[in-house]
C-alpha cells in the first residue's frame, strides 16, 4: 500500500515538474516569437513610411497606372498601429505585391528610372525588403520552434490548458513566389 502511494505521489510530482518545465518553455518561446515579430515589425513600419514617398515620386510619370497607385494608397492609408499581427502580415503581403508592380512598371519610364529621387527611394525600398526577408526568416524559425513545442509530446499535454495556441507564420503569397505580371 505504501509503495502504491509512493509511486502515485512520484507520478504526480513528475507530472507537476513536467508541466512547469513545459510552461516555462512555452513562455520563453512565446516571448522570443514576440521579439521576432517586433524586429520584423520595425522593418515593416520602415517600408510603411517609405511608401508615400515612393508613390509621390512615381505619380507624375505613371499616368496610366492609377489603379496600382490607388491600391497602394488604400492599403497604406490604413492605421498601422490599429492592425493585429495577422492583419499586419496580410496587409504587408498585399503591399509587397503592389510595390513589385510599381517597380516593374517603372521599367517602362526611362525618365523615372533616371530620376535621382526615384533611384534613392528604390534603393531604400530594396534594402528594407531585404531586411524584411531576413527578419521574416528569423520570425518564421521562432514560430516553427514555438508551434512544434506546443504540438509535440509532452507540450501537447499542457499547451491548451495554459492558453498557448499555434501562431501564424509569415508566408509568401503564391503571387509573390512567381514573377510579377503587370496588367495595364
Amino acid at each position: 500500500m505504501w509503495i502504491a502511494i509512493g509511486i502515485g505521489g512520484g507520478v504526480i510530482l513528475l507530472l507537476i515538474i513536467l508541466a512547469l518545465v513545459s510552461y516555462n518553455r512555452f513562455v520563453k518561446l512565446n516571448t522570443k516569437a514576440d521579439e521576432a515579430f517586433s524586429t520584423m515589425d520595425i522593418y515593416l513600419v520602415k517600408r510603411w513610411e517609405l511608401i508615400p514617398k515612393l508613390v509621390d515620386s512615381v505619380k507624375g510619370y505613371m499616368s496610366h497606372e492609377k489603379n496600382t497607385l490607388k491600391e497602394i494608397a488604400d492599403l497604406r492609408n490604413r492605421s498601422y498601429d490599429g492592425l493585429s499581427d495577422s492583419d499586419k502580415i496580410r496587409t504587408n503581403t498585399a503591399l509587397s505585391k503592389s510595390l513589385g508592380q510599381v517597380v516593374a512598371v517603372a521599367e517602362d519610364y526611362p525618365d523615372l528610372k533616371s530620376s535621382e529621387n526615384f533611384l534613392q527611394l528604390s534603393e531604400m525600398l530594396f534594402q528594407v525588403e531585404d531586411e524584411i526577408a531576413q527578419s521574416r526568416k528569423y520570425y518564421n524559425g521562432v514560430i516553427r520552434m514555438y508551434n512544434t513545442a506546443i504540438i509535440t509530446f509532452p507540450g501537447v499535454l499542457f499547451a491548451r490548458s495554459f492558453g498557448f495556441r499555434p501562431r501564424e507564420m509569415y508566408e509568401a503569397e503564391p503571387l509573390q513566389r512567381s514573377d510579377v505580371a503587370v496588367k495595364l
